[in-house]
């Protein structure tokens, strides 16, 4: 398990865009279909934008038609966290990173059938694609 990362959010504030600090820190959702990962099905590993931990591989992306990025697994369990959230008048799960806390999106289960039924809906704000991991697992 990654060492966790703890900082003011100060420092928070200087590291990230204030779009990405709103979804990251403050648990802010970005507008649907707007996100940059959305579509894309370039080949690569999904990042935390804060910390840089792997989260998903693009393997495991599919286009669910909700208007952000989604996921039907992780690369590790220990990587996310999944807690209760209770905002807005619904009953759904938070999705954040294990190492640094922060805000990545939401899981539901209507995700395919075929694979774990799970869907980790993403906010592509919170997620850095990089092109050059090895995604062979």
């Amino acid at each position: 398990m990654a060492e966790k990362i703890h900082k003011t959010e100060e420092e928070w504030r200087q590291e990230l865009s204030p779009e990405e600090y709103a979804v990251l820190r403050q648990a802010a959702t970005e507008r649907p279909f707007t996100g940059e990962y959305v579509d894309t099905e370039t080949e690569g590993v999904y990042r935390c934008k804060a910390c840089g931990l792997p989260l998903f591989a693009s393997d495991t992306k599919f286009h669910s038609g909700s208007g952000w990025p989604s996921f039907w697994d992780v690369i590790d369990a220990g990587n996310v966290e999944l807690k209760p959230d209770h905002s807005h008048g619904m009953v759904r799960t938070e999705v954040v990173c294990s190492r640094c806390g922060s805000h990545l999106g939401h899981l539901f289960e209507d995700g395919p059938r075929d694979t774990t039924g799970l869907r980790y809906c993403i906010n592509s704000v919170a997620l850095d694609l990089d092109t050059q991991a090895d995604t062979s697992g």
